[in-house]
């Protein structure tokens, strides 16, 4: 409040009106400092203070009235227009309130983490260039400016300012770190602490126990010496450990800083401080359970005992006076026009201003009667032909007319009236995709409407097309534009009349109402009911037939407008002054004047207009009110109009108004005029005001507020039931039961006065028009029916009814009802100037998991600033909160002048709600609030103690379930004829064809053009491979058993080197050539190599300056270039001793960036060979294609080991060629009738994404796929159904058979565990319950079943492999269909890791690890990390017996363990990817047991905030759990390695250390 401790009663008038004017000059001149502001106004008011502060209760305090200082219209408008709209808004109840609310916050210390915003995604502005332009002229919503009437814009200096609220933790707290307010990543406000101090001693590499993360919500943090940091200086991996390494082994370093990133940065900082904020005591929340079965159940919210509760007795209907009967009433609205307009023709009937305000045509009642009888002839006569006219009684036309031309709607309304015709009004279409423009077509459409009246002037500027027609806007019906000026009206013939009939049921109009939801129905008024109507406002409102003068400043073609200016009074012979909206914008004292000349008994308002009046009070001072006897505030149903009216009150005494002449009147579309004060007697007391507790509305219960006077609303009465009509209160939802006298409820009317039905819509219209109310028994109450009118409020002493809010408005979270205008008065309340654009708020609620949740958009200033505009959402957070007892789900801020406009330029709320759901809204600044507003999670899973494996066992025997193992054909019951096997070595069979068959080629390269840039025949291979193996010797002095690193693009040189490096017995180790995504230091270092071999253009990179900047050359081993080699070759090639000698070294980083080598031994090479030889019936007769990375895994056997053992021919196309020719892959397919081909999924999403729009360009180059029998997807993951059906959908077209797309499965022990070959049956496929997955269980559904996963089988076992499903805890066997970890048995499984360190237990537990029960012959499995199932299908395999099929879920290493149930990635991506069209790619990771969600926006920067509360929905919805971090980075920024895997580990690590350059980071609260 700014005059907190005046005594008024002291002050003389002129005196007080002077000193405020003062103050409130002095505080909208904005050049005075806050403390400057308060010493001067102290000042100015210290003569009038009172010693002793009076307390003033709620209902007498007297606002102050705003003051502004223009003296001229034109200045005026130019200060509004400037933005300073916000000053209007002075001290008032609510206010106070918040203020005292805000000021409990004070002690409170907590600083929230500020949002990181790339400084060129929204950068600000001046207001004049930023600004878009304001199509409504300036215009207010009509629903904020009424709720701002309770409100002031300014706080007082019990708020604190935004710094030292953010940064509140600096000063006082030990545990939270500094508040980085920044909006680049270069700048940082302050020091703080690192998140190593808590994490000092944790460790963040999953080991084989799975144990959780650290949880730093509820430990608090440690202090940890200087020397637990690793100095930046230290080299280490990117990928971080090397999976096998002691667990005791300066492993604690790396972990305290995060796998080598330091923790000190400015993101983790600002984890640290959501993880502080977090901490705070929430309300209680609602009542949590969890049923550990498969089905999982959400609670719905109890209700609380100690709510209040309705007392009372059931209310009984309330009856308004009788109707009157008056003799000299007209049996018909038309007959009492017809009766003016021939009596009294020459009466003014309605005056019209110009845009200065001044009379400029007065429409007479004879010119009335005469235009509108003209129009009816038309209507009727003249726009068809005789036989088959356009318009009969009962069509219905549409009436589109501007509000500031009201005698040609007049016109046309009483025309149509006289026709017969239903007019349909409504607004001017301004474009062709005006917000709710579509629905207002649905409705024309429904009402079968093919012609619209309108003006000359209007049809003018309705937008057209290039060829001048009117453009067909959007969901419109084909019209035919009708203009009704009179010159184009034909004067009917003497002897023609038009048929007006007594009043009765048959429909008048119909007038047009907007749902919550956003859809338009119609509201079919009749004749009677308009009848009706007038004559019971007449009598409610004391009218008489002497002419009195009506001032109107309404501007909707809606319910008070429609009535005062088209029906009442030509009712009662009254004359209109009818006040445009432009007329209003230059000066909005016009209606004042208005009054004061014309001396106007009656004038009809709304609050918005009370303001204005107020803020241009100073233009003129000699206006007089004292003709008025009723000030009708339409609006007054509002709750917050009580201080527009006792302001205006307070301003305007001194100018004649008298305070009985305040009339607040509820009006609605259904029921009409629902009740209005009547006009007082002077001197009478008057109507008392009701000061009820928000808390006690929230249940629906009216208590006066007598606790806490903070959350207090303070209403007046709109007066009384319409004469004739009758009242009860009923509650708002369910069964039309009769409210309790104390309990808030749905108003209902039942009278002859309100709509008939919703026009087309019988089962609403039933359930609104026709409502029979019926007691707590379910009885009905009387026969008589009742019309809902969408307000709620109830009937206080005396009859007096009271209106608290609207149905619309209602926000039903958690059991509790809030009213959206309430809450946007609170946001108001809070310091809004600085930030939120001419008070422009909008207020409504989303479904999210189980319950409604609140959203919060206002617009924002220009030239807000980021932090300003934080501190004003943190603020409005804090306000609702304590005075609403409900919290803040979303809060974003938007660009000014961009929120859809209803025609007024008021926000359309269900637009605004619709472009939200969308991710269409484009805001500027959000905050997310999911921690405290979802309170009805169940609670966090319990596990429960393990059955011991032996009770699974019997208990799988009881129920006759069938131990999980299945295994592939045995290789020793497989006949071959094939010279092959007697040899062991793959370097012996080498020799072996180079003799056979020399010119027989094994290996074609291709390049992007796809033409053939290499090969190599068996011998030209074999000799390339002596020279090699002759230089390791002469140059690099290798000797048996030494590793060597091939650094060698793919290609046909990589092969050679392998195979050279086999014949002088070294061990070699495949590295990808350095690029952007990965660096060779890792495994050079890691594999202890001795040599190097690559070519010539590498050797040249890699002792470059550059290179020399990132690693050490010096400390590499030799490097030797292949290019040039000398004719000379080895005296003898290398035999090993035993098949079970290192072979070579496969190293691999899996997407939890462990980097990995493991041991192949030459048996098993020899072992896969023959394995993947039989599974795909590979000959030397045969061709295959691959298109995938040769460096570790299935990609390296099937690039350099499998032509070599199985004699076929390779064709390779390395994948990098694909980006410079995306046909190059299909086209060779194609080109060379491949029946087999090997891809990656990068390789294929490369194809669906780059070329889905290009299948007629494939068919036009001719290419064909139908040669091909498999497709097969080399991974080490779950199988990407989605990808693959996407694939085989598209190139379906030119050949691709369905059945021929498969996938691999193999893991770091066995590189080859499933591969689907040419034999068999088809993969398949099953739906899983994804909430029994979280709960390590597996439960088959149907297709199409809720939360329902689609896995599918990863192809078929290899020969020789079995395979066995474990609990991994238990290591117990499962049975079928039951899920645990992947244990493999094979002959091709890797002998060990290859690490630095020896790690005995981890070696074993992994490859040469026992079931702990179930198993007598002791075989040794090797631990896949990977979860799965088993299950046995129907299906006949290759041996006659039933098919076992595998299926993958998903790597152990990969999986969250969050709320107690275990989660894997890719099912929390796959929702977050399909909820934007911009979402390119995504990963998530956890932190400190904060889910973060990493999204890459492909589309405009614009649309990165719009992706944070999408991604928040459906990460809550379909996996019950709340994102802590959003992160929006640019595409291409989320690693993904060679196998199209994604690297979530190097991206957790990226962003903690402030690397990524993100778009945005949401920090949810």
């Amino acid at each position: 409040c700014l005059l907190p401790l005046i005594d008024f009663r002291q002050l003389p008038e002129p005196v007080l009106l002077e000193q405020v004017h003062n103050i409130v000059w002095i505080r909208v001149s904005r050049d005075i400092t806050q403390k400057g502001y308060e010493k001067k106004r102290s000042k100015l008011l210290s003569p009038y203070i009172p010693q002793t502060q009076v307390q003033k209760e709620h209902r007498n305090q007297t606002p102050a009235p705003s003051a502004p200082q223009t003296s001229a219209p034109s200045k005026y408008h130019r200060t509004r227009s400037g933005g300073a709209r916000d000053e209007r808004y002075r001290s008032d109840i609510h206010t106070e309130a918040v203020q005292a609310a805000l000021a409990k916050h004070k002690e409170q210390k907590m600083a929230l983490p500020m949002p990181t915003k790339r400084r060129s995604t929204f950068v600000q502005s001046p207001a004049d260039a930023c600004t878009p332009p304001d199509t409504s002229s300036a215009s207010e919503d009509e629903g904020s400016l009424r709720r701002q009437a309770a409100l002031s814009a300014v706080l007082q200096q019990s708020l604190q300012n935004a710094e030292s609220w953010i940064n509140r933790s600096i000063q006082g707290s030990s545990t939270s770190s500094s508040a980085s307010s920044t909006l680049s990543h270069g700048e940082v406000k302050g020091t703080s602490g690192s998140l190593a101090d808590v994490f000092a001693n944790t460790r963040i590499g999953r080991s084989w126990n799975f144990s959780a993360p650290p949880d730093v919500t509820t430990t608090t943090s440690s202090s940890s010496s200087s020397s637990s940091i690793r100095p930046a200086n230290i080299d280490l991996p990117p990928s971080g450990i090397v999976k096998g390494m002691h667990k005791g082994s300066n492993r604690s370093s790396l972990m305290d800083t995060a796998d080598g990133v330091p923790v000190n940065s400015r993101v983790s900082t600002k984890i640290q401080q959501l993880l502080n904020t977090l901490k705070r005591p929430k309300r209680p929340p609602l009542k949590e359970f969890f049923v550990d079965d498969s089905e999982e159940i959400v609670e719905v919210p109890q209700p609380d005992p100690n709510q209040p509760k309705p007392e009372g007795r059931q209310m009984t209907p309330v009856k308004g006076e009788p109707l009157g009967v008056i003799c000299n009433w007209p049996p018909a609205l038309e007959s009492a026009l017809q009766r003016w307009g021939t009596t009294q023709a020459k009466c003014p009937c309605l005056t019209a201003l110009d845009v200065t305000g001044k009379p400029v045509y007065t429409l007479t009642y004879g010119k009335l009667w005469s235009r509108s009888l003209k129009l009816a002839y038309t209507l009727l006569n003249k726009l068809g032909t005789k036989n088959e006219p356009v318009l009969k009684p009962g069509d219905r036309v549409a009436l589109v007319y501007p509000n500031n031309d009201p005698v040609m709607f007049m016109v046309a309304f009483h025309g149509c009236l006289l026709a017969e015709v239903i007019p349909v009004p409504i607004e001017v279409p301004l474009t062709r995709k005006d917000a709710g423009g579509q629905q207002i077509g649905f409705l024309l459409g429904s009402c079968g409407i093919a012609l619209a009246l309108t003006s000359e002037v209007c049809l003018k500027g309705l937008p057209k097309t290039q060829n001048g027609e009117i453009v067909q806007f959007k969901g419109w019906p084909r019209l035919k534009w009708v203009v009704t000026d009179s010159k184009y009206l034909s004067k009917p013939p003497k002897d023609w009349q038009p048929h007006i009939s007594p009043a009765g049921t048959e429909p008048a109009y119909i007038e047009y109402k907007t749902s919550k939801e956003g859809s338009v129905m119609g509201v079919t008024v009749s004749r009677l009911a308009m009848l009706s109507h007038c004559q019971a406002l007449s009598q409610a409102c004391n009218y008489s037939e002497e002419n009195e003068t009506l001032v109107h400043a309404l501007r909707k073609k809606k319910k008070k407008k429609l009535w005062y200016r088209a029906f009442q009074n030509v009712m009662n012979k009254m004359h209109t002054i009818s006040v445009p909206y432009s007329v209003m914008k230059t000066c909005p004292l016009s209606w004042v004047q208005r009054v004061h000349a014309h001396k106007a008994k009656v004038a009809l308002v709304k609050c918005r207009d009370l303001h204005w009046a107020m803020m241009a009070h100073r233009d003129q001072r000699d206006v007089s009110l004292s003709s008025l006897r009723m000030l009708i505030v339409t609006d007054g149903a509002n709750p917050w109009s009580v201080s527009s009216c006792d302001a205006f009150l307070s301003l305007f005494q001194s100018h004649g108004l008298k305070p009985e002449a305040i009339c607040p009147c509820a009006t609605s579309a259904e029921a009409m005029t629902v009740a209005i004060r009547r006009p007082g007697v002077p001197g009478a007391p008057l109507p008392g005001r009701a000061i009820l507790s928000m808390n006690g509305l929230s249940y629906g219960v009216i208590r006066v507020n007598t606790e806490d006077k903070n959350s207090a609303l303070t209403v007046q009465d709109v007066g009384h039931v319409m004469p004739g009509g009758m009242m009860c209160i009923v509650k708002p939802d369910g069964p039309p039961q009769l409210c309790k006298t104390d309990e808030i409820g749905e108003i209902c009317v039942s009278s002859r006065t309100g709509g008939m039905m919703y026009f087309g819509l019988a089962g609403v219209t039933k359930n609104t028009f026709e409502v029979i109310p019926v007691n707590s028994a379910g009885s009905p109450v009387g026969d008589v029916p009742f019309i809902r009118s969408g307000l709620l409020g109830f009937v206080g002493p005396g009859s007096l009814v009271f209106v608290v809010g609207k149905m619309d408005g209602l926000l039903m979270v958690s059991g509790r009802r809030h009213n959206a205008d309430d809450i946007v008065a609170t946001g108001l309340a809070v310091e809004s100037i600085k930030t939120v654009y001419r008070g422009r708020i909008a207020v409504f609620s989303v479904s999210v998991f189980y319950d409604e949740r609140i959203v919060v958009v206002a617009e924002q200033r220009p030239d807000a600033s980021e932090e300003d505009s934080f501190q004003w959402m943190s603020r409005v957070l804090q306000a609702i909160d304590s005075i609403h007892q409900v919290g803040v789900y979303c809060l974003a801020l938007v660009p000014a002048n961009t929120l859809p406009k209803t025609p007024l330029g008021g926000i359309h709320i269900s637009q605004t709600k619709q472009l939200f759901l969308e991710g269409s809204l484009h805001p500027c600044n959000i905050l997310m609030c999911p921690h405290t507003c979802v309170t009805n999670l169940p609670k966090p899973r319990q596990k429960q103690p393990g059955v011991g494996p032996a009770s699974v066992m019997v208990g799988n025997l009881v129920a006759g379930k069938r131990i999980a193992q299945a295994a592939g054909r045995d290789l020793g019951q497989i006949e071959e004829n094939d010279l092959v096997r007697k040899h062991q070595f793959l370097a012996e069979i080498l020799q072996w064809r180079a003799q056979a068959t020399p010119d027989h080629v094994l290996f074609m390269l291709l390049n992007a053009k796809g033409t053939t840039v290499c090969t190599a025949s068996c011998l030209q291979l074999h000799k390339r491979a002596e020279r090699i193996a002759a230089v390791l010797g002469d140059k690099g002095h290798l000797n048996a058993g030494d590793n060597v690193v091939l650094l060698y693009p793919p290609g046909i040189e990589l092969i050679a080197a392998f195979y050279g490096c086999l014949y002088a017995g070294c061990i070699p180790v495949t590295v990808r050539p350095p690029h952007r995504t990965s660096r060779p230091r890792c495994p050079l270092s890691v594999s202890k190599a001795a040599c190097i071999l690559t070519t010539q253009t590498l050797m040249r990179l890699l002792r470059s300056r550059e290179a020399a900047a990132a690693v050490d050359v010096k400390t590499w081993p030799t490097i030797i270039d292949t290019d040039d080699l000398p004719r000379k070759r080895l005296p003898q090639l290398y035999k090993p001793p035993t098949p079970e000698m290192l072979a070579y070294l496969d190293f691999s980083v899996s997407t939890t960036g462990m980097l990995t080598g493991v041991k192949m031994s030459h048996s098993a090479v020899n072992a896969l060979c023959r394995a993947i030889k039989l599974q795909c019936e590979l000959y030397s007769s045969r061709q295959i294609a691959i298109c995938l990375d040769p460096y570790c895994g299935l990609g390296f056997a099937l690039w350099c080991l499998c032509s070599v053992y199985s004699g076929h021919q390779s064709i390779l196309i390395p994948p990098m060629e694909l980006e410079n020719n995306l046909f190059l892959w299909l086209s060779t397919v194609n080109q060379y009738k491949i029946r087999d081909t090997f891809c990656s999924y990068s390789v294929m999403e490369l194809c669906t994404k780059g070329l889905g729009n290009q299948v007629e360009v494939l068919k036009t180059r001719g290419i064909n796929l139908s040669c091909i029998r498999t497709c097969v997807v080399v991974a080490e993951e779950r199988p990407r159904i989605a990808l693959q059906q996407s694939f085989s959908k598209l190139f379906k077209d030119i050949g691709l058979s369905p059945r021929a797309v498969s996938t691999t499965f193999g893991s770091r022990v066995n590189v080859a565990i499933c591969l689907q070959g040419t034999s068999g049956p088809d993969p398949t496929t099953v739906y899983v319950d994804l909430k029994s997955l979280r709960h390590d269980r597996v439960r088959l559904v149907e297709r199409g079943a809720p939360q329902s996963l689609l896995l599918s089988e990863s192809g078929k076992i290899l020969p020789g492999v079995k395979v066995v499903i474990v609990n991994p805890e238990t290591k117990g066997p499962v049975g079928d269909s039951h899920l645990g970890e992947i244990w493999v048995n094979s002959p091709h499984t890797a002998s060990g890791y290859y690490t630095i360190y020896d790690s005995e237990t981890l070696q074993a537990d992994h490859f040469n690890t026992r079931l702990s029960f179930g198993d007598a012959a002791q075989t040794l499995w090797a631990r896949t990390g990977y979860l799965g199932f088993v299950r046995r299908t129907e299906l006949t395999a290759a041996t006659g017996e039933r098919h076992d099929a595998l299926y993958v879920v998903g790597a152990l290493d990969e999986t969250l363990e969050l709320r107690g149930l275990r989660y894997h990635p890719i099912d929390i991506e796959t929702s977050v990817s399909r909820v934007h069209r911009s979402i390119a790619e995504c990963a998530v990771f956890t932190w400190t047991n904060l889910l973060v969600v990493v999204v890459e926006l492909c589309g405009s920067e614009q649309e990165a905030l719009d992706l944070v509360p999408l991604v928040t929905n459906v990460v809550l919805e379909e996996h019950y759990l709340i994102v802590g971090v959003v992160v929006v980075v640019d595409p291409g920024v989320i690693p993904i390695n060679s196998r199209g895997e994604k690297q979530r580990m190097h991206l957790r690590d990226s962003f903690l250390a402030d690397q990524l350059d993100p778009i945005y980071v949401a920090y949810n609260m």
